[in-house]
């Protein structure tokens, strides 16, 4: 009888970027050191079908589960592009397989920071985050439109600010057409002084900029009187968030004024993102994205807090 092959477990890479981000390689390595990695970059939803095809026909319908898609790139639009036309190769093809989607880590980031703010506001005893007034500041980045969307679907009242009114309009209506209501709203912001407004009913504020710019100053923060719970995702100095440290994890900032630190935040991501690569390859076809991320990183959130109780 013929033997079997053994398949390894390949990872491919279409990344929209001029360069493949090596983060998430890293990061599935970690999970399987003897998988192997292939990367394509530029990739265009015109140029997915003709990698795809060649990836799942070559070792068969086994050998297919045995080789994982991962599709990554700063581009929301054009990710979203090459995501629809990977899922359209699956729906003609024979077999299928699993498509993991984490656009530059915004994913997991924004699934662990919501998840985290969702832990402490139970944990301190504020409830869960349906009806909570949020302001997610950087609203209209990757992370910041990832989080506002993750706590759109918790039926929280969300406002997000963008440095531009239309683009900001643009996220918000697209959430909301998601949703089926009307949770996001939208507050320019060109000045930090306007800042202010946007977080003044705020209970929780994520701040979700880019690294080295600060976004919420201490003066900002006081001035937020309903404010219970602060995080940002930015670990490189100055932080986002002005008196809030990287590695802070529930730390009292002010009176009943709670804070969580890019650093912590990133423990969770990297959990995520595990258990999503984990996931994508015990199954032999699906979709693991930001709705599968958050899944998990509230699943160990209730988790953690169930135990105490236990």
């Amino acid at each position: 009888m013929a033997q079997q092959p053994s398949f390894k477990t390949v990872f491919v890479f279409l990344d929209t970027d001029k360069y493949c981000s090596p983060f998430d390689m890293l990061v599935a390595i970690d999970v399987f050191p003897n998988s192997m990695i292939f990367k394509y970059e530029n990739v265009t939803g015109e140029d997915a079908p003709k990698i795809v095809y060649d990836l799942l026909f070559p070792r068969g319908p086994i050998g297919a589960q045995h080789t994982k898609i991962f599709i990554n790139g700063s581009n929301f639009d054009m990710v979203n592009e090459v995501v629809a036309a990977t899922q359209k190769c699956m729906a003609s093809a024979p077999w299928g397989n699993s498509i993991i989607v984490d656009p530059r880590g915004a994913y997991s980031t924004a699934a662990g920071a919501v998840a985290k703010t969702l832990g402490l506001s139970l944990e301190k005893g504020f409830g869960a985050l349906e009806g909570k007034n949020v302001t997610v500041l950087a609203g209209t980045g990757p992370v910041g439109q990832t989080a506002a969307r993750i706590y759109a679907s918790e039926k929280a009242n969300v406002v997000i600010t963008s440095r531009t009114m239309a683009k900001g309009q643009a996220v918000a209506e697209k959430i909301n057409k998601e949703a089926g209501a009307q949770r996001v709203k939208v507050v320019e912001v060109t000045k930090p002084e306007q800042t202010a407004l946007a977080v003044k009913d705020a209970e929780i504020i994520l701040a979700a900029g880019a690294g080295g710019i600060q976004l919420l100053s201490a003066g900002d923060l006081k001035a937020a009187a309903k404010c219970k719970i602060v995080a940002d995702i930015n670990a490189i100095k100055p932080l986002g968030v002005e008196g809030l440290g990287s590695n802070d994890d529930g730390k009292e900032l002010a009176s009943s004024v709670f804070g969580i630190g890019a650093l912590a935040i990133g423990k969770l991501k990297i959990k995520i993102e595990t258990e999503m690569i984990k996931r994508a390859t015990e199954a032999p076809q699906g979709l693991f994205d930001y709705y599968i991320a958050y899944e998990i990183g509230k699943a160990a959130i209730l988790k953690k807090l169930a135990k105490p109780k236990a």
